[in-house]
């Protein structure tokens, strides 16, 4: 590859402003990480934190030439651009060979539910492949064969995605799942990508901020960005502004629908009830109809089960492989259930950071522990998402019997100024005398069991299983939601014990 394999792609797209490079000049890596440098890299600009010294320092490890939206004090060959984020997706794709046209590749979004929906996918998918794991880009996770880590972006950028495209293909993976945030189909990071299988799970207000979406309609737009880039759209009936999904997708050439409530869908789940710790309903499709049972507690997981199901009916995989997947099926930090040895105190890790997804956890914990007082443990994150402070402090205020304020990724922003809005709101709904803040996010999961009363469920939400705290631009460790439940919840059982 040459750098004109670039200028041309540039040309074609109609962002290319100038070039003084050598077209011939070879191309054997291309990074945005002054740290990630080899020899004939070509070194790109971005991001709103980027300083020159970055690329001075590209240059000197053997970058070779950078692409930017601006000309810097440097002398090296450039190329400049008039969008930068095009341009990333545009040489990913070209670098990496387009790979993921030879991947069956599975496209999630929504305000909820992508990651569950996406480990139901992966536990389906592992189950039919037998001998050998399927792709995953998550929240939670990155496995494409040769990666196998912690995420750190919902979706990551371009020069990642494709690099995990690559390794999958390379490796024989075939079938591939991924989540695609909102922020990635607006900002082009998956510029270029065609998906088998696009899905639609719900829309909530969440991500409006200056730094994200503008407003509700922003966001709900880039969302269906996705369709436009799939074969096959799989959307859920039960959803708000489904009408418009349903307009938005009629240039998709299918379209799959499930429900639990639409009787007419292709896809429809009923019957949906309690067994123990599992959840079992009966589904209907064009070929079948059985019932299935979840593991994983939470009822309103049956609506990401049935979107699991239309994409696996869709790909071919049979009813017996569906159904021992989804049993088996597990999401780390989604609705993980904590509870003490006399069975008084129930403690429920999930990963719920919006309004929605509050509305229905608070939902699910009251129709499944009806009897029992509930308690919530949460924050809200810095310099994004600003309007989530509102809708989760007001669905904890009028639900809630206690409500504990705490960190969670308070980057650049003051901890004490994100819970003080947050504990306004929750006044605001006349819950004043319902909530304690506590700033370390450990001592409040400790206070929330040690005060919880007889019969108890105690929400911890917003974490789910990540192991790090966003502060200021660093990203600290952080033992972890379950650490804490699990710990305190064994201090319990020995003071009950005694």
């Amino acid at each position: 590859m040459t750098v004109k394999n670039f200028i041309d792609l540039f040309k074609e797209n109609s962002i290319l402003k100038e070039s003084n490079c050598n077209e011939n000049m070879s191309v054997e890596h291309i990074s945005y990480n002054s740290r990630d440098i080899k020899n004939n890299t070509v070194f790109v600009c971005k991001g709103a934190h980027f300083k020159e010294q970055f690329l001075i320092d590209a240059l000197q490890k053997g970058a070779t030439c950078y692409v930017a939206d601006k000309k810097y004090g440097v002398d090296a060959p450039c190329i400049l651009v008039s969008d930068i984020r095009l341009a990333l997706g545009l040489m990913a794709n070209e670098f990496y060979g387009y790979a993921h046209k030879d991947l069956s590749l599975v496209g999630i979004t929504g305000t909820k539910g992508k990651t569950t929906t996406a480990y139901f996918l992966k536990y389906i998918f592992d189950e039919h492949l037998k001998d050998k794991q399927s792709g995953l880009l998550s929240s939670i996770e990155v496995y494409d064969g040769v990666i196998n880590e912690e995420s750190t972006l919902t979706t990551p950028e371009p020069f990642e995605l494709h690099k995990h495209f690559k390794n999958a293909v390379d490796n024989g993976l075939d079938l591939f799942t991924m989540e695609v945030s909102s922020q990635a189909l607006k900002y082009g990071r998956v510029q270029g990508v065609e998906f088998d299988i696009g899905c639609y799970l719900n829309i909530g207000i969440d991500h409006i901020s200056a730094v994200e979406h503008p407003d509700f309609e922003d966001y709900f737009n880039s969302k269906m960005k996705l369709f436009a880039q799939s074969k096959t759209a799989v959307i859920n009936l039960d959803s708000d502004k489904v009408e418009d999904v349903l307009e938005a997708v009629k240039s998709t050439p299918e379209v799959i629908t499930f429900s639990t409530i639409d009787e007419s869908a292709d896809v429809f789940g009923y019957n949906i009830h309690k067994m123990d710790s599992s959840t079992v309903f009966t589904v209907r499709t064009k070929s079948f109809t059985e019932e299935f049972t979840l593991s994983v507690p939470g009822l309103f997981n049956v609506s990401n089960a049935l979107c699991a199901i239309a994409v696996c009916e869709k790909l071919g995989i049979d009813k017996d492989t569906i159904k021992a997947g989804l049993l088996k099926a597990r999401s780390s930090g989604r609705m993980e259930l904590y509870e003490s040895l006399d069975k008084k105190i129930a403690v429920i890790v999930d990963y719920a950071h919006n309004k929605l997804s509050f509305e229905n956890l608070f939902d699910s914990a009251k129709r499944e522990y009806p009897d029992r007082q509930i308690s919530i443990v949460f924050g809200c994150p810095g310099n994004k998402a600003i309007i989530r402070r509102q809708g989760m402090a007001e669905v904890s205020g009028l639900n809630a019997d206690m409500i504990y304020i705490t960190e969670d990724d308070p980057a650049e922003e003051k901890l004490e100024d994100i819970c003080r809005v947050i504990a306004d709101y929750i006044e605001n709904v006349g819950a004043k005398d319902k909530y304690k803040i506590i700033l370390d996010r450990g001592d409040a999961i400790k206070y929330a069991i040690e005060n919880a009363d007889e019969k108890a469920v105690i929400l911890l939400a917003g974490k789910g299983a990540e192991t790090h705290q966003k502060r200021g631009l660093a990203s600290e460790p952080y033992e972890s939601d379950a650490f804490f439940a699990k710990k305190y919840l064994n201090e319990y059982n020995e003071r009950v014990k005694k």
